[in-house]
């Protein structure tokens, strides 16, 4: 980011983490000693329909201090990274108009290197080349196709959600028209660079203990209701927003593909798979400074140190 000319002064303080880590609470509390605002960055919350099994900050916390892209879209509306840049980005200059610091808070890897970095530009992909994937999906199974994008790109073979057939789909389409990794994607030279300065900081808990607040969160969203949000959702379940843990594993007891215990479980396993991901994905990209989630008064002395 050496080229960029920076805005003086004005701060954003980057929190992300796996899923469970405590990133809402770490955001709300320093928002509120920093007098800023929170900025989400999270690829499910910005949906106004899914609400518990996106763990969505409570209406007390969202009351308490101010948060942006929570509940802003529809499921039906089709939601891109690079409109999550653009918008935030015009959000963010409207914001430090008035205010020196703001908090991106989130999980969302892409959505956080969007910030901080730009998007990559990817090639057009024609029709026909997703529909060959969908039919080979249909009847060679998902297997295959994770065969074929661990043989063309290990790299990003390593932190895909391996449960998710459109984003596996979306990474081999683009090796196949561009000839190139998926992967060279999105390490490529950035194009459109932010002018802020972050501060990046990066919770983790041990593995256990994250795994053990992952179990409890998935069994406080059962007794939430996550079960009858999933129902009222399961008419769309076409729509790319609902391929979500959580939520894909109660529409496959619902259409009797597993059973109840069954589903639970695979919830429980699948978001601690997700975690696993988002920790190789933050290790990978970005400079962060890690922290337990319980260091609060270091992580704002250490915010504080670095806006001097």
């Amino acid at each position: 980011m050496s080229n960029t000319h920076y805005i003086k002064n004005k701060f954003v303080v980057l929190i992300a983490g796996p899923t469970a880590v405590g990133k809402s609470h770490v955001a709300i509390h320093l928002a509120s000693l920093l007098n800023a605002e929170i900025f989400s960055a999270d690829s499910r919350q910005i949906f106004k329909e899914m609400d518990i099994g996106t763990a969505k900050p409570s209406i007390e916390e969202l009351a308490s201090v101010k948060h942006h892209f929570i509940n802003n879209i529809s499921i039906e509306d089709n939601y891109s990274v690079g409109r999550y840049e653009s918008e935030i980005r015009q959000a963010l200059e409207l914001y430090f108009v008035d205010h020196d610091i703001a908090i991106v808070c989130g999980g969302t890897g892409l959505y956080i290197k969007a910030l901080t970095d730009g998007i990559d530009y990817f090639p057009d992909i024609p029709l026909q080349v997703v529909e060959d994937y969908d039919l080979k999906l249909e009847n060679e199974g998902l297997g295959a196709l994770l065969a074929e994008l661990e043989m063309l790109d290990p790299k990003y073979y390593a932190i895909v959600d391996k449960h998710n057939s459109r984003r596996i789909i979306r990474a081999l389409s683009v090796i196949k028209v561009s000839g190139t990794s998926y992967t060279a994607f999105l390490v490529k030279e950035s194009k459109q660079e932010s002018p802020y300065n972050f501060i990046p900081i990066l919770l983790e808990l041990p593995r256990n203990i994250l795994y053990d607040r992952i179990n409890q969160r998935v069994d406080l969203m059962l007794g939430l209701g996550l079960e009858d949000e999933a129902k009222h959702l399961y008419p769309k379940r076409h729509l790319r927003a609902l391929d979500t843990v959580g939520y894909r594993e109660f529409f496959d007891y619902f259409e009797h593909k597993t059973d109840y215990n069954t589903a639970l479980e695979m919830i429980k396993q699948n978001s601690r798979r997700y975690a696993k991901r988002q920790m190789t994905w933050f290790r990978k990209y970005g400079d962060w400074t890690i922290f337990s989630p319980d260091d609060l008064d270091a992580m704002l002395q250490f915010i504080l140190e670095k806006r001097q």
